[in-house]
């Protein structure tokens, strides 16, 4: 019997470990298929506080786990393949392995959704990105690319005109699908492009290591083209790691679990940390602080005997 499992070994799942496990709960964390999270994927991270020349972001991943188990915390391989919160204790399913646990941490994050190329997958973190407000700073002074149409899109390409000296948002279709406000603003500013009906269909250069184009077709002629961009930005959405709870905890439309008073879920005992929850702000801080308010309720929750 467990006090505490965490899902998740992103920035909100390890933080929730060194929480739950300075407070003598003993966790145990399942790193999942995506280990260290988003920020496993990520290169420099110049805005985590208490690094002012910046840190990578598997090294960061890496010290929180040395901290993490350096109070006790137990890691297992694996991916959740099944949980089931209508019982007590809670059953949580790691491959043929079953674990009960009183009380559950969900730290798994959500996915940010790609385009499918295989040198889209090879550049991430090497101009490629799916984060503006982590990686903007970059590319000052250097023109990119945002892929999509949404609100996404358009506030990645809104925020990234702070740095870039161009940016050009390439669209499938002929007209945006986010908000009017947002198309507004993007009209307005002198420094955005539009490139309509057009499908990125790859990166370009995965063999130099880093973006010097990217390749397009329009999907009303066919008609193939280059285009030189030192950066590609793709804004077409995040999903959330959510389908093991379905039916059994509230999401919003999108798939985002619900937390109410701090991290807890429509089911007592279950509590939900970083973008698993979040769809506004997705930054390693806040999922580290929201992993923090996760454990406090836990053993709050714990300690009440609920």
């Amino acid at each position: 019997m467990r006090n505490v499992v965490i899902i998740g070994s992103g920035c909100a799942g390890l933080t929730a470990a060194i929480y739950t496990a300075r407070a003598n709960l003993s966790p145990l964390l399942i790193r999942g298929h995506e280990a260290g999270g988003q920020l496993s994927l990520t290169t420099l991270v110049e805005n985590y506080p208490g690094f002012p020349k910046g840190v990578q972001g598997p090294e960061l991943i890496e010290m929180m786990q040395k901290q993490a188990a350096e109070f006790g915390t137990e890691f297992q391989e694996g991916n959740v393949t099944r949980v089931d919160l209508t019982q007590r204790p809670f059953i949580v399913e790691i491959g043929s392995e079953t674990v009960e646990t009183r009380t559950l941490i969900i730290a798994s994050g959500a996915s940010a959704r790609m385009l499918g190329l295989e040198s889209e997958r090879k550049l991430l973190g090497h101009g490629v990105s799916t984060c503006a407000t982590c990686d903007g700073f970059f590319f000052r002074g250097k023109p990119i690319v945002v892929v999509g149409g949404g609100d996404t899109a358009a506030e990645e390409a809104l925020f990234l005109t702070r740095f870039a000296s161009e940016v050009s948002l390439i669209h499938r279709r002929d007209q945006l699908r986010a908000s009017k406000i947002l198309q507004d603003r993007m009209r307005r500013n002198d420094k955005i492009k539009f490139i309509w009906n057009s499908a990125v269909t790859d990166v370009l250069d995965a063999d130099q290591g880093y973006v010097t184009g990217i390749k397009l077709r329009n999907v009303q002629t066919d008609e193939e083209r280059l285009h030189p961009t030192e950066g590609v930005f793709i804004g077409i959405g995040h999903s959330p790691n959510t389908g093991l709870f379905r039916d059994q905890l509230e999401m919003d439309e999108l798939g985002y679990l619900k937390t109410h008073r701090g991290s807890r879920t429509s089911v007592a005992g279950v509590f939900a940390a970083g973008d698993v929850q979040d769809r506004v702000y997705r930054q390693a801080i806040t999922a580290a602080g929201s992993g923090c308010m996760a454990a406090i309720d836990a053993e709050r929750f714990l300690e009440a005997g609920e």
